[in-house]
């Protein structure tokens, strides 16, 4: 039929409908460019019905598509646009698509929002995936209200994990502290978020907004659901939050764990102090030496305060004058230390009166 006896003995539309079958079976084998040019070659021919026309001129566009020729898809498609009555949201989201391979933000987000709003304009829920476009283009245009915007009414119809994340983190863009907080805490409640690096992050927003004991929660069940790693820098966190709470019998083993597993000193400084706010001083005094010869620590004039005001409440007035000379070498902290040294001084030199007081009355 092909052949040109065949073709003579063929009308146009009889053409068309013999090149619709080939485009057909190419098509049916994936063989793409074959059923392309069958298509093309529909269209070539004369006083086609409009309507086989139109709508073979939207399946080369699709087509070009399948097979990633971006720019010849938007060009085709924008022909089929020209002669197309009423286009479907479908096409220009398709458009969109094209314009999106090619980083055309702008004309993809104006193709995506026209196929968007006529499917509300209908009282029709948008596709997912339009949303998830329209969400990527406002954000890369920078558009941050408008990615709220977009994300928080997707939520409305795909509560799914990663629109809340998202959400919770463009909150945190624009320093909406609270917001950021209730939307991953209604990701956190729904047990969306089954990450380490997600309950970490669930743990800061509510160290964040000063509710340490909810902070303290949510890794201690992570930690006992092995959904978080027991690290030491966790550990630490979880101690720091339990401490904040005023839980200082729940952080004490906890900081010593994260002090045990770390290589620095540091951790142990910090857990000579919980052990001087809960008056174990000579715990205080073993931690905060122990922190000072491993090394690694920040603020080693903090670590010589605490070890000194640990060890003036052990009577170990050696050790506590030592430290605090130690301690005034910085000069961050060198007023203080004086102070606490003269206070010792003028300690000691009360108690040396009391005692002579006492033995003159024993005599």
């Amino acid at each position: 039929m092909e052949d040109d006896s065949g073709k003579r003995a063929l009308n146009s539309y009889e053409l068309a409908n013999l090149y619709n079958l080939f485009a057909f079976v190419y098509y049916s084998q994936e063989d793409f460019a074959n059923a392309l040019k069958a298509y093309e070659n529909v269209i070539r021919q004369p006083d086609i019905p409009l309507a086989m026309e139109i709508n073979t001129r939207y399946t080369v566009a699709q087509l070009y598509f399948v097979m990633e020729e971006w720019q010849q898809g938007i060009d085709a498609l924008n022909d089929w646009f020209k002669v197309a009555d009423t286009p479907s949201a479908q096409a220009y989201v398709l458009l969109g698509q094209g314009y999106y391979q090619l980083k055309d933000y702008d004309a993809s987000l104006k193709n995506t929002l026209i196929a968007v709003n006529m499917y509300k304009d209908k009282g029709k829920v948008p596709k997912e995936q339009w949303y998830s476009l329209l969400r990527f283009l406002y954000f890369e245009n920078n558009d941050i209200p408008m990615t709220i915007a977009t994300l928080e009414e997707m939520i409305g119809y795909y509560p799914k994990k990663q629109y809340w994340v998202q959400l919770s983190h463009m909150y945190g863009e624009t320093k909406d502290d609270k917001r950021q907080l209730a939307a991953m805490e209604t990701a956190y409640v729904q047990d969306f978020l089954d990450k380490d690096r997600e309950q970490v992050t669930m743990a800061y927003l509510y160290l964040n907004a000063e509710v340490p004991y909810k902070a303290a929660q949510v890794l201690d069940k992570g930690i006992e659901a092995k959904s978080v790693e027991d690290s030491s820098k966790t550990l630490e966190i979880l101690g720091s939050a339990w401490r904040q709470a005023q839980e200082i019998k729940k952080s004490i083993p906890v900081m010593e764990e994260a002090a045990a597993k770390s290589e620095k000193g540091e951790l142990y400084c910090r857990l000579g102090n919980v052990y001087l706010d809960n008056d174990q001083f000579k715990e205080a005094i073993v931690a905060n030496k122990k922190g000072l010869s491993r090394g690694g620590v920040k603020r080693p004039d903090n670590c010589q305060l605490i070890l000194g005001m640990a060890a003036f409440n052990v009577g170990d007035y050696k050790t506590a004058r030592k430290a605090f000379k130690e301690a005034a070498k910085d000069k961050r902290s060198k007023k203080y230390a004086d102070q606490w040294r003269q206070y010792m001084d003028n300690e000691i030199a009360r108690q040396k009166t009391l005692d002579e007081d006492m033995a003159a009355l024993d005599d």
